[in-house]
Formats: C-alpha cells, sequence, structure tokens
C-alpha cells in the first residue's frame, strides 16, 4: 500500500473510532438508554465508588465480598480522583476512554511500521465498541492497555514486558499468561522482570495498606457463575427437574443447589488441564517468531477464560484486545480466531445486559444465546491452540517403509 492508502486507512481508522466512541458515551452517560432491564454503569457510582472511600481512608475493602481483585486494582479505582471538576462515574467513564484511544493509538503506531498492517487497529475499533457500555463501566480496559503495551514491547524489550506483564498482574491477574510464547534469553529477562515487579509491589501493599492480598481467599471461595461454559450443564439441568436457584454472591449471580460444587470442580479440572495443555506446547515449541508471543498470549487468556467459573462480560474486552495485537503481525493465522472472538461480542450485549433476566431464568432465549456466545469462544479456543501448536511445533517425521524394489533386491542378494 502507498502513502495515500496508507493515510486513507489511518484516516478510516479514526473516523470509525470517533463515531463509535461518541455513540458509545451517549449510551454511557444516559443520553440514550442502551437496550434491557439494567443500567451497567450503575456499578461505578455504587460499587466502585463505594470502594473509591474505603481506599481513600488508606484500606481494601477487605470486609466486601465484592472485593476480588489484587492491590494494584485500587489504582484504577481511585484514578477519577485525578478529575476532582467531575463526579466519580463521569470522571471513571473518561479515564477509560483515555485507556481506549492508548490501545488505539499503541496499535496504529505498529500498523504504521513498514511491513505491518492497519488490521489490529481496525480489530480494536471496531470490536470493542460490540460490547456496550460495558466497555466504560469496568476497569477491563485499562488493564488491556497495559497488557497491549506488553505484547507490542515483545522481544525488542524483554524488562519492558515484563514488567508491564508484572503489573498488569498485580491489576487482574491475567496479564502474567502474556508470557509463556517467550523463549531464551528473552523469555529469562521478561520473567525475572515480571517476578521482581510482582514481588516488590505485592509486598510494599502488604506491608503498607490492611487487606492488601484478602482477594485471594475471595477467588478461591468463588462458585460457578451462571455466564460460565460449565454453568450451561446446571442451565440444562432446570430444564429436567433440577431444583437449584440462582443467588447473588460475591458481586455475580451464582449458581446454587446439589452438584453445583461437582459441576465447579469440574470446571477447575478443565482449567488445570488447558495449562497442562499450555506446559505441553511449551515444552514441544521449537520454532519461534516475532508474533509468537502475542499468539501464545490470546491463546492461553482464551484456554483461561472458557474453562474458569466466571465469564463476565467484560473478560471480552481482554480477549478483543489480545485479538487485536495478533492481527498487527503480517501472517494471518489467528485470523479465524480472532474473528470468533469478534463474533462474540455483540451476543455478549444481548446475554447481558439486554436479555440477562432470561439468561438468569434459564429460558430458551437465554440459554441460547449462551450457548452462542460461549460456543464462539470455544471454537476460537480450539482454532487457536490449532494454529499456535502447528505454527511452533515440528510435525512428527514419518517412519519411511523401504520400496518393494529394495526389498526384493535384498532378498535376491547371494548369502
Amino acid at each position: 500500500m502507498g502513502e495515500t492508502g496508507d493515510r486513507r486507512g489511518l484516516a478510516g481508522v479514526l473516523v470509525v473510532w470517533g463515531v463509535s466512541r461518541v455513540a458509545l458515551l451517549l449510551l454511557t452517560f444516559g443520553v440514550f438508554r442502551f437496550p434491557g432491564p439494567d443500567d451497567v454503569t450503575t456499578d461505578l457510582s455504587v460499587i466502585y465508588q463505594g470502594w473509591y472511600e474505603v481506599l481513600r481512608q488508606g484500606a481494601f475493602p477487605a470486609g466486601d465480598v465484592t472485593w476480588q481483585y489484587p492491590p494494584a486494582a485500587a489504582l484504577a479505582i481511585l484514578s477519577p480522583a485525578v478529575l476532582p471538576f467531575l463526579d466519580y462515574a463521569t470522571a471513571f467513564q473518561v479515564l477509560a476512554l483515555l485507556a481506549d484511544l492508548a490501545v488505539l493509538c499503541l496499535l496504529l503506531c505498529t500498523g504504521r511500521r513498514p511491513g505491518r498492517p492497519l488490521r489490529g487497529a481496525w480489530v480494536w475499533t471496531a470490536g470493542a465498541p460490540l460490547l456496550g457500555p460495558v466497555l466504560y463501566a469496568r476497569y477491563d480496559v485499562m488493564v488491556t492497555a497495559v497488557a497491549v503495551a506488553a505484547l507490542l514491547a515483545g522481544v525488542r524489550h524483554p524488562r519492558a514486558m515484563g514488567t508491564l506483564a508484572g503489573f498488569g498482574a498485580l491489576l487482574k491477574v491475567w496479564p502474567l499468561l502474556l508470557l509463556p510464547g517467550l523463549r531464551g534469553a528473552v523469555g529469562r529477562r521478561a520473567w525475572t522482570a515480571a517476578a521482581v515487579t510482582v514481588a516488590v509491589l505485592a509486598s510494599l501493599c502488604a506491608l503498607t495498606v490492611p487487606g492488601a492480598l484478602s482477594f485471594v481467599t475471595a477467588q478461591r471461595d468463588r462458585g460457578l457463575e451462571v455466564e460460565a461454559p460449565a454453568a450451561l450443564v446446571l442451565h440444562g439441568a432446570r430444564h429436567f427437574g433440577w431444583n437449584g436457584q440462582v443467588l447473588l454472591r460475591y458481586g455475580s449471580l451464582e449458581f446454587a443447589g446439589p452438584h453445583t460444587d461437582v459441576v465447579g470442580t469440574a470446571s477447575l479440572a478443565l482449567t488445570a488441564a488447558a495449562f497442562g495443555w499450555l506446559l505441553l506446547w511449551r515444552l514441544r515449541a521449537r520454532r519461534f517468531r516475532p508474533d509468537t508471543a502475542a499468539r501464545a498470549a490470546f491463546t492461553a487468556v482464551l484456554l483461561f477464560t472458557v474453562t474458569s467459573r466466571v465469564l463476565s462480560p467484560q473478560y471480552l474486552v481482554w480477549l478483543i484486545g489480545l485479538a487485536a495485537v495478533c492481527r498487527c503481525f503480517p501472517d494471518d493465522g489467528m485470523r479465524l480466531p480472532a474473528g470468533l472472538v469478534l463474533a462474540a461480542a455483540p451476543v455478549t450485549a444481548l446475554e447481558f445486559p439486554v436479555y440477562f433476566a432470561h439468561v438468569v431464568a434459564s429460558d430458551r432465549l437465554g440459554v441460547g444465546l449462551l450457548l452462542l456466545r460461549n460456543g464462539l469462544l470455544v471454537a476460537a479456543c480450539v482454532t487457536a491452540c490449532r494454529t499456535l501448536w502447528r505454527s511452533t511445533v515440528p510435525a512428527a517425521p514419518r517412519r519411511r517403509r523401504p520400496d518393494r524394489t529394495a526389498r526384493a533386491t535384498a532378498v535376491d542378494q547371494p548369502s
């Protein structure tokens, strides 16, 4: 593509980003009402602002079971303080918009390099707003900005990548999954930087602020959320006489009743199996390219997402961001799984918040939406695993059978 084409492509991304984000802000600020019985932005003024008031006093909200986040999450919750002239919810949404813009800028800078396409910027520009107001009503877009910066630092700056991944892990754990795709000295430098960052910051928080590590217990005690793929077993069981119920626990709606612990344990076993596959891949992988780290991160987070006991709508923000990074590289290997994730985004907006009451009731519409959304994510996970394996693990050599002529010659040789 020539210079004129590059300019047109850049202009197109910026125009679409601007128009879509203005529309999203109008929905977020309540100028227009997003379909559905619930306003997803109320979490900002109720839950987030409640945490904000506690954190301002110099303590973590350890007694609040809805607080399930690592200590650096406090920075995201406290961030609206930098805009004191705005109310809390508005300030948070403005900062979320800036994090969204930061992701776009990072992807554009990468896409403008010689030999790099703008596909990644397009994936983020078009895909993220498909989730609706959730994008600006949770702090996951801020975590995604850190993760995208880490991946784009990549093998050129492994210590920067490790530091950002470690900081991201203290925001929401999953950015540690950015590192398995690195190898050799680059991998050692990145893992060391991540470990040092986590150890220093976590220790500092634990020693200075009460309740910094309370999230560990809260995550351990969580049950099976109604939106998780494994929960489809119980959604189906309700149609065959299962007498369980849905309860609000740990800030989300979870199944409670007979055999829920069995399904939850099976989900944990699948997570363990997923990480076992990831370890096997890492031991077998031999061909590493510049895009391998991004492919491995995308695949690892997909594995974590589809086997988790919780699959909240904002998890799609992570996946769209990682899919966008994968699409920044010339190779189209992750085109299909990235497309499946994008297809899952509007279905996610339909299941929450538009038809969430139907999901909770386990009726045909609710279960159908969950089947479609979770099916798309599982398909994305399977295809991403297949692509990652084929692109990095050498094929086993086939045994060559001796041809018939050679065998006949050997038999006819005089003894």
